[in-house]
């Protein structure tokens, strides 16, 4: 047998039954599923910390987030902010959820939105979307473990074969360990999806010729690339326009990633944070000290690093080792043709998933000199695709035990019932997004950009539960609805029932779900403002209030806070993506680049920048993501730390 595989199933045996061990320990505790496992067994700060930002990032990171890049160019390279803009919801939402959940002894947001609300009909709203978010996302990862092993085992393995392992593997692990064990396995995977990806930008480098060579393919790259934005340029190194309208079944000119896809598409990405699944993490989570090192440490500093910098080099790098026939044919001198043999001739745009395939491609051609360095890569990989399904799954068959069969059939369910409810709801969580993920045909970033759009129609039930009082139940409810039914009719599902194709005006589903859903939440609670459902929220509001108070002297900084994010957000994500274009040298000319690489590349590391120094600014100075000893005394008092 080729060494390659050899070295490929040890080292992947090794590591699933590292995950299995640690499902296998935690059935052993026989700890109470009805109660957190964090919350009652103390785990360290830089586990949590870890865990947490490995639940935030998954397989599309790793393999589908250099694949688009490598579709796309830099346009899509701005979905690297996701490393803002996810935490920047956890900033917003996820301490005053947290200090909500301890104070009024809430297990799970389904529970805990129904209290608020004061509504049954929000409880089960909550549990619809942490299943249609969970089963779609859980999918991504499957569908990018079935190319990984099919490319890895030279076809000895199906696509199919991939996913239905992995699928045991997470069902074995999650099913019996719970939360506690994804948390400690996640740890591991969040690590080996860092070195993952920054050992295989080196090793693309390296094939490349290094960083001259690698500037040179861009340029040579945009100088021959056929398609064009309406201004001209190369759809490689500008964004199309601020906004364009597609008729179903045309292609936009230019590619897709307009300015308001990019601002869409990565209010999308908030809703990984948003969604129940994540604020079950959060409440399950006992170290509020956790918070503000991984919004702005773990995620915005080294998660950004890893995809502006690295992820950009891999996607790009693809061109330069032959998986682009075209510009292999055009410019010879500026390929290392590595990628041949795996390919088999073929350009990578003709392989089974497309440009799926680049990142398990440039792991197979690893193997041709150190088998043992490809099924190193390959556990990265697998790291990736687990750290958030794992989460997850195991909170959503949390919320099943606690939201369906305690609230609704056995108040009183005794221990070996929740078990078996909860492990069921996994199983079938899993069996559903592996009949998802067999079927699918779309790109990973995007059936995961769909599954995401659903997790961000909770944000007005959020808002109203941490910042607006004045959101009543009849406007989230119906909001959250009608959010839910426009982003199904303007995603990939919804071509079906309807003529406009799919993210009309270049708008991802995100955003159309999110604007009916807030316009329909302000307009329904301004005429069902009720006294005695208003007073009820407000004691939530007040004890608030009363513990996250801003010190005096730190409250002139909050029109600065404002303005900054507003800034923020304007230019790195929004209308200002097409300063991007320009400012740092023209697009097609790459004697005019300032740093010697496209000015669209410059204006993302510099807002990168730009934006981790808000996340700390927001974090810490406006304490946003802190809370104070007080504070914490008080919960201490209360028997609820």
């Amino acid at each position: 047998m080729d060494p390659k595989i050899i070295w490929l199933f040890i080292l992947v045996a090794f590591y699933w039954s590292y995950c299995v061990f640690y499902g296998i320990k935690q059935t052993l505790t026989e700890e109470r599923m009805s109660h957190s496992p964090v919350a009652n067994n103390p785990i360290p700060l830089w586990v949590l910390t870890l865990a947490a930002t490995a639940t935030s990032f998954s397989g599309w990171t790793f393999i589908g987030h250099p694949g688009l890049l490598y579709r796309e160019g830099f346009p899509y390279g701005y979905a690297a902010f996701y490393a803002i803009l996810i935490p920047f919801t956890g900033l917003l939402l996820v301490k005053r959820q947290w200090l909500i959940g301890r104070h009024f002894g809430f297990t799970t947001p389904a529970e805990m939105f129904a209290s608020y609300f004061q509504s049954k009909v929000m409880r089960l709203c909550v549990i619809l979307i942490a299943l249609i978010f969970t089963i779609p996302y859980l999918s991504v990862q499957l569908r990018a473990a079935g190319f990984l092993f099919n490319v890895l085992t030279d076809g000895l393995l199906g696509i199919d074969d991939g996913m239905i392992m992995l699928a045991f593997v997470l069902l074995v692990y999650v099913a019996f360990g719970g939360l506690k064990s994804a948390i400690y396995v996640d740890t591991l995977q969040l690590l080996l999806l860092i070195a993952g990806i920054l050992l295989l930008g080196g090793i693309v480098l390296y094939f490349v010729g290094g960083w001259d060579k690698f500037r040179m393919g861009i340029a040579a790259l945009v100088s021959s690339d056929p398609i064009r934005t309406p201004e001209g340029y190369s759809h490689y190194v500008a964004v199309p326009g601020l906004m364009q309208w597609v008729s179903r079944g045309e292609a936009a000119v230019g590619g897709a990633w307009t300015s308001s896809m990019i601002f869409t598409y990565l209010l999308g990405m908030m809703g990984i944070q948003a969604s129940p699944a994540f604020t079950m993490w959060a409440l399950s989570n006992r170290n509020p000290k956790i918070f503000a090192p991984q919004q702005v440490w773990a995620s915005s500093l080294v998660v950004g690093l890893v995809l502006v910098i690295f992820s950009a080099i891999l996607g790009m790098g693809g061109h330069f080792l032959g998986a682009d026939l075209i510009f292999l044919t055009q410019h010879p001198e500026l390929v290392n043709n590595v990628m041949s043999a795996g390919l088999l001739g073929k350009d990578l745009m003709d392989s089974p998933a497309q440009s799926e395939m680049l990142v398990p491609q440039l792991i197979y051609i690893v193997g041709d000199y150190a088998p043992w360095l490809l099924a190193i890569l390959a556990v990265c990989a697998l790291a990736a695709m687990q750290s958030t399904a794992s989460a997850y799954l195991s909170t959503a068959g949390k919320m099943l035990t606690h939201d369906v069969l305690q609230y609704y059939f056995l108040r009183n369910a005794t221990l070996t019932q929740q078990r078996i409810v909860g492990r069921l709801g996994v199983v079938l969580i899993t069996l559903a997004s592996l009949a998802l993920a067999m079927q699918s045909t779309d790109a990973l970033v995007l059936l995961g950009g769909g599954a995401v759009a659903y997790g961000l129609q909770m944000y007005p039930a959020l808002l109203g539960l941490c910042w607006w009082r004045w959101l009543t139940r009849a406007g989230v409810i119906i909001g959250l609805i009608a959010g839910i039914i426009t982003v199904t009719l303007t995603e990939a599902w919804g071509l079906y029932f309807t003529s406009w194709g799919r993210w009309p005006l270049t708008i991802h589903s995100a955003g159309w779900g999110i604007t009916v859903n807030f316009a329909c939440a302000l307009l329904i609670s301004a005429i069902t403002q009720n006294a005695a459902q208003t007073a009820h929220r407000q004691h939530f509001h007040q004890f608030l209030q009363e513990n996250l108070r801003l010190p005096e002297v730190k409250r002139r900084w909050i029109p600065w806070a404002w303005f900054a994010s507003f800034a923020w957000f304007l230019l790195a994500i929004g209308p200002g993506t097409m300063l991007g274009n320009t400012i740092f040298g023209h697009p097609d000319q790459p004697q005019t680049w300032w740093f010697g690489i496209p000015s669209i590349w410059t204006w993302q590391i510099l807002f990168w920048l730009l934006g981790i120094g808000l996340m700390q600014f927001l974090a810490y100075k406006m304490e946003l993501s802190t809370i104070s000893e007080k504070t914490l005394n008080l919960l201490k008092q209360e028997n609820h730390l």
